[in-house]
C-alpha cells in the first residue's frame, strides 16, 4: 500500500478553513468539493489511457484518451457524497457506484447496508472517496467488497488520515494483491479514545449535511 500526502499551499489553505468550527455547512461543502478536485488530481495521475489518433486545425497529431473499461468513482455513504462533485470534475467521464457503510462507535468495525455498484468489476480502477481515513476499518472493508468483485487497482482519496488508521488499514489489506494507494490531504497528529482524528475537523458527515439522518 502506498499513501501519499498532498503537499501544496492550496491545499493546507483549504483544510485550515475546513478545520475551524466556525466554518457553516454551505461553507464546508464549497471548500471540500474545491479540495477534492485538488486531490483528484494527484490521485489520478496513474489512471489508465491509450493512444489515439486525431486532427488539429494544423496538422493530425497522437494524443490520450481514457482506457477502457472507465474508472468507477465509489464514494461511501454518507459523507462521501460531498466529495462526488469535486471528483466528476476532472474525470466526468468516469461511472459512479455507490457503497454505503456504517461504523460501529462501539466496536470501531465497518458493516455494509446498501451498494450499488456492477456485479463484474474485472480490470477496473476505482477511485474511493472517504472523508476521513481514522481507525482505517471502513475503508478496509470497502477495500475488499471491491476487489472480491474483481477490481485490479484501488485509489481512497481522503480529506484527513490518521497513522493509526493508516497502519490498520495496511495490515487488514496485506493480503490483496493489487496496486493500493491513499491520497490525502495532511496526516494528522493521532486518534482519541473516541476514534476521532486529532486534530481533524469533527464528524464530516455532520458538518456536510448537518446532524440529522
Amino acid at each position: 500500500m502506498r499513501t501519499h500526502v498532498v503537499d501544496h499551499p492550496l491545499v493546507a489553505h483549504k483544510l485550515t478553513a475546513l478545520r475551524d468550527e466556525s466554518t457553516d455547512s454551505p461553507t464546508f461543502r464549497r471548500l471540500a468539493d474545491e479540495l477534492v478536485t485538488l486531490l483528484a488530481y494527484e490521485a489520478t495521475r496513474d489512471v489508465r489511457v491509450t493512444t489515439v489518433d486525431i486532427v488539429t486545425p494544423v496538422a493530425p497529431a497522437t494524443g490520450v484518451k481514457l482506457a477502457a473499461p472507465k474508472p468507477l468513482v465509489v464514494p461511501i455513504l454518507r459523507a462521501g457524497l460531498g466529495m462526488l462533485d469535486g471528483m466528476m470534475r476532472l474525470l466526468p467521464t468516469a461511472e459512479v457506484g455507490f457503497l454505503g457503510m456504517v461504523r460501529n462507535e462501539e466496536t470501531l468495525e465497518a458493516a455494509t447496508y446498501a451498494e450499488r455498484l456492477p456485479d463484474d468489476l474485472s480490470g477496473r480502477q476505482c477511485y474511493v472517496l472517504d472523508p476521513m481515513l481514522a481507525t482505517g476499518g471502513t475503508l478496509a472493508a470497502a477495500i475488499r467488497f471491491l476487489t472480491d468483485r474483481g477490481a485490479d487497482d484501488i485509489t481512497a482519496i481522503c480529506l484527513l488520515a490518521a497513522p493509526e488508521g493508516c497502519a490498520r488499514l495496511e495490515q487488514q489489506v496485506a493480503d490483496i494483491d493489487v496496486p493500493i494507494t491513499i491520497v490525502t490531504g495532511a496526516m494528522d497528529e493521532k486518534l482519541n479514545d473516541k476514534g476521532y482524528i486529532v486534530p481533524g475537523l469533527g464528524d464530516a458527515g455532520d458538518r456536510l449535511y448537518g446532524v440529522a439522518g
